[in-house]
């Protein structure tokens, strides 16, 4: 656009071309009579009509802005960044991997890497190798995960404790948001205080008992 504007093309009809251009839309006839009456090289009119996409300025300013803001807190307030990092990944997760340790999480990862190799490795399968990238990462700075537990642990939402991140109900296999969410309900009422009382307030059913259980 500044270059067109620079060689005599009208400003709202320069930026008109950016716009199309940019967007792979390439030039109309008229497009081009005006980057032709302002001695725009004919190199440049057919490289607009080539473009399929170009970033805007703008966008690139944000990712970067946002990458430096999200790196900042990567190295200085590492568990805040490990808590947003997972509760926005909550859906990929396996808490019972996360708490078994560094041990545990590698071998699951190499697990992965292997289902790979023989092209079996699912979308989820990816999904819970991304999050245990940075569950490792995590262990091997020396921080750890606390366990599910039925008066501390939020829905979905991993939570600052000391030097660790308590697991939220929805890092459980097969514990869905709707199921944690009764749970978080039920014991605003009151602390649980049997398994049957869980399963009537916590509307819990019999396996996922078993999967809390464990």
């Amino acid at each position: 656009m500044l270059y067109l504007i620079q060689k005599g093309v009208a400003p709202k009809h320069a930026f008109k071309i950016m716009e199309q251009v940019r967007k792979g839309k390439g030039l109309k006839p008229e497009d081009i009579s005006a980057m032709e009456e302002a001695g725009v090289p004919d190199w440049y009119i057919g490289s607009c009509q080539k473009i399929k996409y170009m970033f805007p300025k703008a966008h690139a300013v944000a990712y970067v802005t946002s990458a430096f803001r999200i790196a900042w807190f990567k190295v200085y307030r590492p568990l805040a960044y490990y808590a947003a990092t997972f509760s926005v990944r909550s859906g990929g997760m396996d808490g019972n991997i996360a708490i078994g340790g560094l041990a545990r999480v590698e071998s699951a990862m190499a697990e992965i890497r292997g289902k790979r190799e023989n092209k079996e490795a699912t979308a989820k399968d990816e999904d819970l190798y991304t999050n245990l990238e940075s569950v490792r990462e995590m262990l091997l700075r020396g921080y750890d995960f606390l366990p599910v537990n039925l008066e501390k642990s939020s829905e979905s939402r991993y939570l600052i404790e000391g030097e660790a991140l308590r697991l939220p109900f929805t890092a459980l296999p097969g514990l869905g948001l709707s199921v944690a969410q009764a749970i978080v309900e039920g014991r605003k009422e009151k602390p649980y205080l049997s398994c049957e009382d869980l399963k009537k307030r916590g509307k819990v059913g019999k396996s996922l008992l078993e999967v809390l259980r464990a």
